[in-house]
């Protein structure tokens, strides 16, 4: 089975004729209205469903799919996640990564002392800040920043790290 990337969650109903109401997990918020098709399920089985409306309200998306015709058939794909293959996410320029790129990487000093591995990303509003579980158990905070992050290897699942004095 293809991998999926998740780009959003129903967490309810939009009127009565069907209609999700989505919470977006997506950078690009715009790309909804692009979609022809969405996977929804989770990560162990999933339907395919497509896209007969979609656009964003406010913070979250409402989205119209074929077969689901009236509110009680929305309501039970509440909590559901929506998701696309890996292979249809927007393109992004380069150093540019998506989150579940970077989660489970690798993370080295530039001294090729080992860290630890990504456990998740933080998204502070200023810069992200990647949460490195360390063997120990021990969870080191580090700032996402260019003068911190000196390079991603997602082909060796790898990040090179040069930490501010004190970090560690």
């Amino acid at each position: 089975m293809e991998q999926m990337a998740t780009i959003g969650k129903v967490i309810g109903t939009h009127g009565v004729k069907g209609n999700l109401k989505v919470q977006p997990f997506s950078d690009f918020p715009q790309r909804i209205t692009t979609l022809a098709r969405v996977f929804v399920g989770n990560d162990e089985a999933s339907t395919v469903y497509k896209v007969l409306e979609a656009f964003v309200n406010g913070r979250f998306w409402v989205v119209r799919l074929e077969s689901v015709t009236d509110m009680a058939m929305a309501e039970k794909l509440k909590g559901t996640m929506l998701m696309i293959p890996l292979t249809e996410r927007v393109k992004l320029p380069a150093n540019a990564y998506y989150l579940d790129q970077i989660i489970g990487l690798t993370v080295f000093t530039m001294d090729g002392l080992r860290l630890g591995e990504v456990k998740d990303v933080l998204k502070t509003g200023s810069n992200d800040v990647y949460v490195v579980q360390q063997d120990q158990g021990q969870d080191i905070l580090i700032p996402a920043l260019k003068t911190v992050v000196k390079n991603i290897d997602l082909e060796n699942a790898r990040v090179n790290v040069d930490l501010p004095e004190g970090l560690l």
